[in-house]
């Protein structure tokens, strides 16, 4: 089972790059993490979305099943400094959490055999459950590829290792209440992120625009359980 959350950029990403849209429309559950997803959703598809499904809220809540239920979680991606830092976090926050491994990013592509290698190690584990946190869309390209290989729910949590953390702070309530999360992490982090705001974000209004007007048609491609010939591990 593959389940992601996406706001904007990750939506946009799937909308330039038809293979990896065409991997997450084969998801089994995609909710929309940001505000103007919702929005979207809502306004195109009569959804009746009342909120929308903040990514390290839904980390927070799968975690605390998780502790109430016994199920050891393992945590894939980031840093070894924010791993370090992450697992103490949960557990002051979840005492019977019981996790299973951690594994940090190599920060390079997929090398042959490794995905087999990865899964192996995860489910050598015990755990039930595996969070990844490699960033949009480097997340949801890696928990596409090693669905076929684990027999348990992967879920990517873009920043919510960071979050959880420490490593980020959180904006207001009320900007994510009005859907201005991305302006608060663009000026947290400018150099790294002006793109996938200041352009991402006027083009994707631009194209609910135009399709709630009929100006212009969605196509989304069909849902494929193809792997990608290489993803980030």
């Amino acid at each position: 089972m593959a389940v992601t959350a996406l706001a904007v950029h990750g939506v946009m990403e799937g909308v330039h790059d038809r293979q990896l849209g065409a991997r997450l429309n084969s998801f089994d559950l995609v909710t929309p993490d940001g505000q103007p997803v919702r929005w979207a959703l809502n306004l195109l598809h009569g959804a009746g979305l009342r909120d929308r499904v903040y990514g390290p809220t839904l980390t927070l809540r799968v975690l605390e099943r998780a502790a109430e239920a016994g199920l050891p979680v393992y945590l894939y991606g980031s840093t070894a400094e924010t791993l370090d830092r992450l697992v103490p976090a949960l557990h002051r926050m979840f005492p019977a959490l019981k996790i299973a491994g951690v594994e940090s990013s190599k920060f390079r592509a997929v090398q042959p055999g490794e995905a087999e290698q990865i899964a192996s190690r995860i489910s050598a584990s015990g755990a039930r459950i595996v969070l990844v946190g490699l960033g949009c869309p480097r997340q949801e390209i890696f928990t596409h590829a090693l669905r076929p290989h684990l027999a348990m729910p992967l879920l990517a949590v873009g920043a919510a290792f960071d979050y959880h953390a420490g490593g980020l702070r959180k904006p207001p309530p009320w900007m994510q209440r009005a859907g201005l999360e991305w302006l608060w992490r663009l000026g947290l982090e400018p150099k790294r992120l002006w793109k996938r705001y200041l352009l991402l974000n006027p083009e994707y209004l631009a194209r609910l625009s135009a399709q709630k007007t009929g100006v212009w048609k969605a196509a989304p491609p069909e849902p494929s359980a193809q792997a990608a010939p290489t993803f980030p591990v």
